[in-house]
Order: C-alpha cells, then sequence, then structure tokens
C-alpha cells in the first residue's frame, strides 16, 4: 500500500491501540549484573570494589576496535577515576545494552520520508524491549558515549553525596580527581564510598562536566585488552575449557543442496578417538576425545548430500547480476532534480560499468562455541557481535526457554560482520543435547573459508552529464547487488526478514558528496543463490569504489585536474573537503599526471570524513605495488587517538587485501578458496608506507572502525591510471583487468 495521508488516517484505529500498548510497557529496567564479593553496584554501567578497582560494563564485542577501551575512558573521565584502577567485562544481555543508534539508523534508511521520525522512533523502542545488543556499523562510540558518560557524572554524583554525608557538607562542594573524592584539601577514596554511595538517589539530570575534564578522553590511554593479548592470557571461545568437554568438526553441503544424504560412519570409527557422529539438516559433525581427531573423523565420513535444484556457481552468479541490471527491474532510493532534463541538456555525458566480487572476511579465529547443558539451563560461549539474537537462535534450536539460555560473550578474533551470525553455536548447543557432555565446535579454516558469509558482489552502471566548467549535470547509479541485509536478518530472526526485495543498505554511501544537479541511485535486487552477509564498510565499500572512480573519469573528460574538479563540487561538505586538500597537501599531491602514480579518494561513512592519496604502481612479475598512502580523518571528537590511528591503518590494510585480492569464485555450490594461500592477502612485506593526519574537530564523536576501509580501493585505482594510462573498473584490480 503506498503511503500516504489517509492511509495513515483509516489505519488509526489499528496504531493507536499499538501505540497504547507501547505507552504503557514498562519504561524502566533494572540492571542485572553481578557483583563479585566487595563491589558495589553503582549503575548498570559501573561497579567499584573495596580494593579500589573500576570495573566498566560494555555492551560491544570487542573484535580488535579498541571498543573496551574507549568506553571505559568515557566514563572513567567523567567519573573522575585513576585509569590504572580501571578494568573492564561484558555486559550481560539486557533492554539497558541496547543499540539503539544502529537500528534506529537502519530504520530511518528504509522507511519514506512520511515515517522517518515515528519509524525510528519505533525501531529504538523495539531495541530496547527486545534487548538488541549489535556491535557494527561503526556506533559504539557514536551511538554509547552519552550513555557512558551519564553513567560516569551519576557515579560521581553519588560518590559525592557520600563524601558530603561525611563532611556534612553539601554534594555539590565535592568533585573527583584520579579515583578520590575531594573538597579542599579533604579526600576519601571512592573503594571507601562505593557501598554508601549506592544508598543515594541519583540526580534527575545528569551533572555532566566538560568532556575531557577527568584528563583522560582525549588521550592515547594505554589499551586495557592489549596486555592479555600479547601475553598470551586472553581467552577466545576456543580457549573455553570445563569439565568432561569433547571437541567437533562439522562439514557442511554445498549452498543449494539438501539434506545429509549419507557418509562413511564405519571410516570415520576408525579414527582413534572419535566419540560419536551427529547428523542434522545441512550437516554433520564428528565428535572426539580432540579437535584433530574430531576433523580427522570429519573428513573421513565423506558425507554426501542431496543435489540441489539451482546449485550457484561463478557463471550462474554473474548471469544474475547482469540480469538483474538488465531487467531494471528495481527501486529508487534517492533522487533530486529532473533527470531525464539533465541529461537531454547536452554536453559531454560518460557512461560506464564497474564490478566488485565476493570479498571474504578471512578471519583469524574461525567460527567456534563451547555449550554445557545442566538440566534445563544452557551455557553458551562464543564470540559474538549479536548476543541476544544468538540466545534467542539456540534457544529455539534445542527447545529451551530463552531465560534458560546464559550467553558468555568472548573476545572476538576478527570477522567485522562475520561473528554476527551464529551457526556455531546452534551447532555447539545440538551436539552437547545429543551427546549429553560439554561440547566445543571450532570449524575448520577450509569450512570457515567456504561457508563464510562474504560481502556480496555487486555491479554498477554510472551515467553522467557534464556542463561548463565541469558542473555536473546530471547523475545515475544504477546498483545490482543481492539484498543482503533482508537475507541476513531472515537468518538471524526468522520472520524479521527476508526476500530479495531491493533495500536501501544495498546502495548505501552510492549519494555522491558532491554537489549535482540532478541525482537518482537506483537498487536492482540480485538473487545469486549465495547467502551473503555483513562485511567492513558494508556498501560503503563498493559505493565509494564506484564514485571516486567515476569521480575521477569525469575529471579526466571534462579536462580538469582531479582535486581541482572535486574541490568546487565539494562545497556542501567542508569536513570532507578540508581533508581532501589536507591528504594531496601532506602527500606532495602532483595532480595525478600521466606516469605519476598518484590517485585520490574521498569518502562519508558512519559519521566521519576520509580522504586519501595513494601511489601505485605495476611492479616486477605485472603485480600491482602500493607504495604509499596518506590519509586524513576527521572524525569528530576523538576519545584515543592511538585507537584511531589503529583502526585507520587496518582499515588501509583491509582495502588493499580487497582492492587485489580476498575473493573467490564458486564451483558447483561451494567457494573455490579453501585457506589464507587462495585470496592473494597482503603481506608485512607489502605494507606501504601509511600517515595518518587526524583533525581536531569538536563535532560528536563519528564511527572509526570502518571508514578507512572505502576509500582505499578507489584511490588506488586512480593511481593505477596515472601510472599506466589504463583504467581499471573492476575488482580485484590486475594489470590486465578490466
Amino acid at each position: 500500500m503506498p503511503v500516504t495521508r489517509r492511509n495513515l488516517l483509516i489505519g488509526g484505529g489499528a496504531g493507536a491501540g499499538l501505540v497504547l500498548a507501547w505507552g504503557l510497557w514498562p519504561r524502566t529496567y533494572r540492571p542485572n549484573l553481578v557483583a563479585a564479593p566487595g563491589e558495589t553496584i553503582l549503575n548498570a554501567f559501573l561497579k567499584i570494589g573495596t580494593d579500589g578497582h573500576v570495573a566498566v560494563v560494555v555492551p560491544q564485542a570487542e573484535m580488535g576496535q579498541g571498543v573496551w577501551t574507549a568506553l571505559p575512558q568515557i566514563l572513567a573521565d567523567e567519573l573522575g577515576a585513576d585509569w590504572r584502577t580501571v578494568s573492564v567485562e561484558p555486559a550481560p544481555i539486557s533492554p539497558l545494552y541496547a543499540n539503539t543508534l544502529l537500528i534506529g539508523e537502519g530504520a530511518e534508511e528504509s522507511l519514506p520520508a512520511l515515517l522517518k521520525g515515528v519509524g525510528g522512533w519505533a525501531a529504538r523502542t523495539y531495541a530496547t524491549r527486545n534487548a538488541l545488543m549489535l556491535t557494527g556499523g561503526s556506533s559504539s562510540i557514536r551511538g554509547f558515549e552519552p550513555r557512558f558518560r551519564e553513567a560516569g557524572a551519576m557515579a560521581r554524583a553519588l560518590l559525592c553525596m557520600a563524601a558530603g554525608a561525611r563532611w556534612e557538607a553539601d554534594w555539590r562542594a565535592c568533585d573527583t580527581a584520579e579515583g578520590f573524592v575531594t573538597r579542599g584539601a579533604d579526600r576519601l577514596r571512592f573503594a571507601d564510598l562505593a557501598a554508601e554511595a549506592a544508598g543515594f538517589s541519583p540526580p534527575d539530570v545528569a551533572p555532566l562536566r566538560a568532556v575531557g575534564a577527568g584528563g583522560i578522553v582525549g588521550r592515547s590511554m594505554p589499551r586495557l585488552d592489549l596486555p592479555a593479548k600479547v601475553d598470551g592470557t586472553a581467552r577466545y571461545a576456543a580457549d573455553v575449557r570445563v569439565p568432561d568437554l569433547v571437541y567437533a568438526s562439522v562439514r557442511h553441503g554445498p549452498i543449494g543442496s539438501g539434506a545429509v544424504q549419507g557418509f562413511d560412519r564405519a571410516a570415520a570409527e576408525k579414527v582413534p578417538g572419535l566419540i560419536g557422529l551427529v547428523e542434522q539438516p545441512g550437516w554433520v559433525a564428528a565428535v572426539a576425545a580432540n579437535w584433530w581427531a574430531a576433523d580427522r573423523a570429519a573428513d573421513a565420513m565423506a558425507p554426501r548430500f542431496t543435489p540441489g535444484e539451482n546449485v550457484p556457481d561463478s557463471a550462474s552468479i554473474e548471469a544474475a547480476l547482469a540480469g538483474a541490471m538488465a531487467k531494471g527491474e528495481g527501486r529508487r532510493f534517492a533522487s533530486t532534480g529532473d533527470l531525464e532534463a539533465a541529461f537531454a541538456a547536452g554536453g559531454n555525458r560518460l557512461k560506464v560499468d564497474y564490478a566488485v566480487p565476493f570479498a571474504v572476511h578471512a578471519a583469524i579465529e574461525p567460527l567456534t562455541a563451547t555449550a554445557r547443558i545442566t538440566g534445563d539451563r544452557l551455557e553458551l560461549w562464543m564470540p559474538t557481535q549479536a548476543p541476544g539474537i544468538a540466545r534467542a537462535a539456540v534457544a529455539k534450536a534445542i527447545g529451551f526457554a530463552g531465560d534458560r539460555v546464559t550467553v558468555y560473550p568472548m573476545l572476538v578474533g576478527g570477522g567485522f560482520g562475520r561473528k554476527i551470525e551464529h551457526d556455531a553455536g546452534i551447532q555447539a548447543a545440538l551436539c552437547a543435547q545429543a551427546m549429553k557432555r560439554p561440547v566445543q565446535v571450532t570449524w575448520s579454516r577450509a569450512e570457515e573459508t567456504m561457508m563464510d558469509r562474504m560481502r556480496p558482489p555487486a555491479r554498477a552502471r554510472m551515467t553522467a552529464a557534464l556542463g561548463r566548467g565541469g558542473r555536473i549535470r546530471g547523475w545515475q547509479a544504477e546498483i545490482a547487488a543481492p539484498a543482503t541485509m533482508a537475507s541476513m536478518m531472515g537468518r538471524l530472526m526468522p520472520g524479521a526478514g527476508g526476500g530479495n526485495s531491493a533495500e536501501a543498505a544495498a546502495v548505501e554511501g552510492a549519494v555522491p558528496p558532491y554537489a549535482v544537479d540532478a541525482l537518482a541511485v537506483d537498487h536492482f535486487p540480485a538473487d545469486i543463490g549465495v547467502p551473503t552477509g555483513i562485511w567492513r564498510a558494508v556498501a560503503h565499500s563498493y559505493t565509494a569504489f564506484f564514485t571516486e572512480c567515476f569521480v575521477d573519469e569525469l575529471a579526466r573528460l571534462a579536462g580538469i585536474e582531479p582535486l581541482s574538479f572535486r574541490i568546487p563540487l565539494l562545497a556542501g561538505n567542508p569536513r570532507l573537503a578540508h581533508c581532501l586538500v589536507t591528504a594531496t597537501a601532506l602527500g606532495g599531491w602532483d595532480g595525478g599526471v600521466a606516469g605519476s602514480g598518484q590517485g585520490v579518494a574521498c569518502h562519508s561513512s558512519f559519521g566521519s570524513h576520509v580522504a586519501m592519496l595513494a601511489e601505485a604502481h605495476v611492479g616486477e612479475g605485472q603485480r600491482i605495488v602500493v607504495s604509499r598512502v596518506v590519509a586524513v580523518v576527521d572524525c569528530g571528537r576523538i576519545i584515543n587517538p592511538d585507537i584511531v590511528r589503529q583502526q585507520i591503518e587496518g582499515g588501509i590494510m583491509w582495502g588493499i587485501a580487497a582492492t587485489l585480492g580476498a575473493t573467490t569464485g564458486f564451483t558447483a555450490g561451494r567457494a573455490d578458496a579453501r585457506n589464507f594461500d587462495a585470496l592473494g592477502l597482503p603481506r608485512l612485506a607489502d605494507t606501504p608506507e601509511i600517515r595518518i593526519e587526524l583533525v581536531r574537530s569538536n563535532a560528536a564523536p563519528g564511527g572509526v572502525g570502518e571508514i578507512a576501509v572505502p576509500p582505499v580501493a578507489p584511490a588506488i585505482a586512480n593511481a593505477l591510471f596515472a601510472a599506466t594510462g589504463r583504467r581499471l573498473r573492476t575488482l580485484p584490480l590486475t594489470p590486465g583487468g578490466r
């Protein structure tokens, strides 16, 4: 039904009932934290111990992005804590920790303008009441900075109240610093006041102080997760050990295949240490006294699966993308001006096609989980970006009530989107149920690579018309790609998604940052037959490639140097323009003249802005060499400069991997890649010289973890054009490519 005022009024009866029901829902939630002996719970984000430790509770998964340090910095700064006493622990599943920003943003992007306000509110309310704790979309700092500041400020007020009562003074005359409540020369330790402070009522409004007043925010404080990772004491899900534990390795059928048709039980049973076999729809597992034996047995049983009718391969995937583009049956998600008139006005016009392949996650840690069933309770240790969704899915799979399942979120060994899926958790629970003892499931590297939920392939047809002086009269981006977000939500939350309809998420970032008279962005959904998933920077990772390569081509068509072409068109985005000007100045931009090997690109995403200058050339053996990358980043107010630099450096290397490799074809429903060696990943020796400049800003914090990935590929592609005179429009870039 089209959204109109009349339709909304007609639906008012049902809508009013829904609003009334939601309005009566409880609006407050109590913390469900557990205090260790000697600890006092001050609020949902903070516990203080009698030994002086300050335990900050973080609901976001630590994937190496530093969120277990940056979020505690925010709270500790407001609290006035001594950083040496701060520790971190993962949050339990609770509405108090819902990622309302991420859910709200997704709703706002997918709804028509008429419903954006109410839709965002409804999505945020839904997220809270269903405890949707999600890590993704570079949303951790953006979404939780206010809550952590308020938590620190409220706890500071309570501690001051307790101190004021002892000193018989107004608590407002007290302050905090380095783990003490102070009033003039008087000082009392947090540890000595916490229990009393918990008995006071916090003020109605959080008494926030200036950002950085505690001397912690804005500084490169030591990472809380790093020492344990360096010395090997950090515990990941595969390190979990419980009594009577056994180990399982799984084998999946090809994509598009059916149930298990059979397997060689006798061959598996010959493997020493085998304890049992578990068969489920679409997969089988060998369970043994150690994982090596389990994996050998899984290989030995050589499972067979019922053939599917539409088993995908590289040719069928390419045909699906081409067919979606040719049919043109999609949806327009952005539109301004009269595009038809702009294209009919004459002047230079350009229409070109671009393509990106699957992009693998190649996480160091494959999917893994440990499950233990005791009576009607299940405990699950797993790396997860969505613990509440994982709990619900696992509970449903084994027939348990959700409140009988406890998920212990572990450190995540990489993936940036891969660990939002919960396949291993379900498998571990089902194996534990079948074996009647604790089971740890770990996927082999081959299974992890073949069954990866990769970033989808995409094709783009870019069309533009130029006016005088490089003015862009018309711009159209037609993008064919799977509806990844909908299909992923259908897997994670059955009934909440699915299908292959056009979606805004598939063309996120496709609206250029440049001034354009008339604009259109269309998504043509392609049913490629391969389940795809969330990957670092999501659709921005390919829409930036399309946009920034195309802008470079338009500059050449107009006969204008690429930087000079871009800057006037960025008048509406001064922060991005500043990044671009700074990057070219620091990098010694020479105009991208023939033979220079220099290229530029810029992109705004997740509330932040990045510009890059790359230098690249074709080296010995027709191998592309990226020799230097200069990046300038404006991510708003910075919590920890070192962590920002780490994320930008990591994002650049991640982007280089996807630019030059990190992909796979498909044969008979299986990914051709089996291990890291088939992915062409960059090695240490391939690391270019990297220079990063962080722009000082008082703006609200933007995202950091994903923002460096999008501009990498177009900057390198533009640099190779300057080096060779050949325009490459297909990833991965190869000297003889298209």
